[in-house]
């Protein structure tokens, strides 16, 4: 049985859950076995739908009204030994990354993080890993009797959902914990940045934070989120939120588009998986065009206003 961690986000279903879902759903098919996704506290979703993306059930545990690692580490490590689950699925979301080795331990099992691929084999399961902040890979092998998966968000993507309604059930439970929660701040009104298909992002070439309108400009007319590297979220040009690279958020969409950013390898490292990454830069040396599949040369306030106009006639 493979076992699956179903995120939610305000009580509704995080993409990078229907495509661990579907993960987990090829791994126990593979096998001829089942996934079984758990959903711990407040849905606001019907937890039935996730039938569509391949659970065989959902297992609904109602207790923790907020996310604290410890709490959720107890509850999903006694679901895999309950069920006797080989695999754990779990993506590697902010949350999902502080759970992996909480949730290893509990469950007796090893980690596999920073998967990219199903498995090449399951018993014992072998498996592609990035390595390196994303610049090499590994073939990682657990010989363990259960194993804990995660799943780069976006490395697989969503395929289109097919099945139906699984069954569930509802479970009061309770876990200890010597944490408590005692603030959260969600950001509002925008695109998450490990959810997002396309991003928008910046740096110190904007010259100064007033300047950030045209970046948000372009990012909602082609529906992305926008980012910055460290230096411009160092100084508080930009939310901390919205830091990418490898001391921050690392993302994988379909595109990256980077402006005014000269591409250290810091920043590279959380950005290399993405699938196009398109460089606005006046400063033909950037080291960003080596990684680029598209660049243009020259000034940002030149080419973006031009760039989202043309964007808009075209959409429109």
């Amino acid at each position: 049985m493979v076992l699956v961690f179903a995120e939610t986000w305000n009580g509704q279903f995080k993409k990078s859950t229907f495509e661990a879902v579907q993960y987990a759903a090829a791994c126990a098919n593979a096998q001829g076995s089942q996934a079984v996704a758990v959903v711990v506290g407040p849905a606001t979703a019907p937890v039935e739908s996730l039938g569509a993306y391949g659970a065989h059930k959902v297992l609904h545990l109602h207790g923790p009204e907020k996310f604290e690692t410890a709490q959720h580490a107890a509850l999903l490590g006694d679901a895999a030994k309950e069920l006797n689950a080989s695999m754990i699925v779990i993506s590697g979301t902010a949350n999902g990354r502080a759970l992996m080795g909480a949730v290893a331990v509990r469950a007796e099992a090893s980690v596999i993080s920073n998967v990219t691929s199903l498995p090449e084999s399951f018993g014992p399961v072998r498996v592609v890993r990035g390595a390196f902040s994303s610049k090499g890979i590994e073939v990682c092998e657990s010989s363990s009797a259960r194993t804990v998966i995660g799943l780069v968000p976006n490395a697989l993507g969503v395929k289109d959902s097919a099945g139906s309604d699984a069954a569930f059930e509802d479970r009061n439970v309770s876990a200890a914990s010597r944490a408590t929660v005692v603030e959260q701040q969600l950001a509002s009104g925008t695109i998450a940045l490990p959810e997002a298909e396309r991003v928008v992002s910046a740096g110190r070439g904007m010259k100064a934070p007033e300047n950030w309108g045209m970046i948000e400009e372009l990012a909602q007319v082609l529906g992305a989120a926008t980012a910055c590297s460290k230096p411009v979220s160092d100084i508080g040009w930009r939310p901390h939120r919205e830091h990418v690279g490898q001391t921050g958020i690392q993302v994988n969409p379909q595109l990256y588009i980077a402006i005014g950013i000269s591409g250290a390898i810091q920043h590279l490292a959380g950005v290399s998986s993405s699938k196009t990454i398109v460089v606005i830069n006046s400063d033909p040396e950037a080291p960003f065009f080596k990684a680029a599949d598209y660049g243009i040369v020259g000034d940002a306030f030149d080419i973006v206003p031009r760039l989202t106009a043309a964007l808009k006639a075209h959409l429109n």
